[in-house]
């Protein structure tokens, strides 16, 4: 398993380098959504687990921290850092930097993650932080939340994955491709298709249909949409989703669709919201799912 680990470790580090810019995670970000839910409360238990053992059995709870078994739970697990900085134990794909200074890593957001929640387990004592990370799980760097506390010269800390965005983000996205749009006209459509163009974000990206040609000029998820008529296409129930669209656009101007598709992440079809707007003769799209 450590060697496992260790080698998507060397993978993260090139998936880090490559991924696009996201927009900057607040550190004590809101509570999950629903269907988290069940994901911070599984890690809030290993977290107090953690604590209570650490508490018990001081640097000797370091090893059962570092290895599969009773503090690892599905993708989640424990890791433990020194109020230097110092990385002291990890379950997860941060094993590799046990006994580094992790105080100036930053992750492909660019947050200093480990100074950050430092800085707030001192002043606070415990809170929660949001950034990204390796999911061994999955192979593939996620948004990660994570509950962490204070016990004496060190910072215990679990997390769960979040793959899913926010209407918030999927919001903020689509005003991000609407101004691209805008400024780059059709140069535009290659960044949303690129998955480095910073357009495509986990389970959130770009798709842009023609009003006149009703082509799909771009779709960060579905490449081979590209080009095609997509006029009659339709959801995973069967549904009509593309001339309901253009409808909502052409008539208001902006809008959002409900519908069933698959999620790029999960791989599962699940719902999903889309929010639409109209940029001249195109209409840009970004949605969220909700399983």
């Amino acid at each position: 398993m450590i060697q496992t680990a260790r080698i998507l470790l060397c993978l993260a580090t090139f998936v880090f380098a490559t991924l696009p810019p996201a927009f900057a995670a607040a550190a004590d970000s809101p509570e999950p959504r629903a269907e988290q839910a069940d994901d911070a409360v599984r890690a809030k238990a290993l977290l107090e687990r953690a604590v209570i053992h650490l508490k018990e059995q001081g640097e000797r709870a370091y090893a059962a921290f570092s290895r599969a078994g009773e503090f690892t739970d599905g993708d989640l697990y424990v890791y433990v850092v020194g109020n230097d900085g110092v990385l002291l134990a990890s379950g997860g794909a941060s094993f590799n930097f046990i006994g580094r200074n992790m105080l100036e890593y930053r992750d492909p957001d660019g947050k200093k993650l480990f100074q950050e929640m430092l800085d707030r387990a001192k002043s606070k004592g415990s809170g929660r932080i949001e950034y990204r990370w390796l999911n061994l799980q999955r192979g593939i760097v996620e948004r990660k939340v994570a509950y962490y506390q204070a016990v004496d010269n060190r910072i215990v800390a679990v997390g769960y994955y979040v793959p899913r965005a926010t209407p918030e983000q999927a919001k903020a996205l689509l005003w991000r491709a609407v101004d691209e749009l805008k400024r780059s006209g059709t140069q535009a459509f290659q960044r949303f298709n690129d998955l480095n163009g910073g357009f495509v974000q986990d389970d959130s990206y770009v798709f842009v249909v023609g009003l006149k040609d009703l082509r799909m000029h771009a779709h960060g998820a579905m490449p081979r949409l590209v080009g095609r008529n997509v006029s009659e296409l339709l959801d995973a129930n069967g549904k009509p989703i593309m001339r309901p669209m253009i409808d909502i656009v052409t008539s208001k101007g902006e809008g959002s669709f409900d519908y069933q598709w698959r999620n790029p992440v999960t791989g599962k079809i699940e719902g999903k919201r889309t929010f639409l707007q109209r940029v001249g003769d195109y209409m840009i799209g970004v949605g969220y799912y909700q399983p």
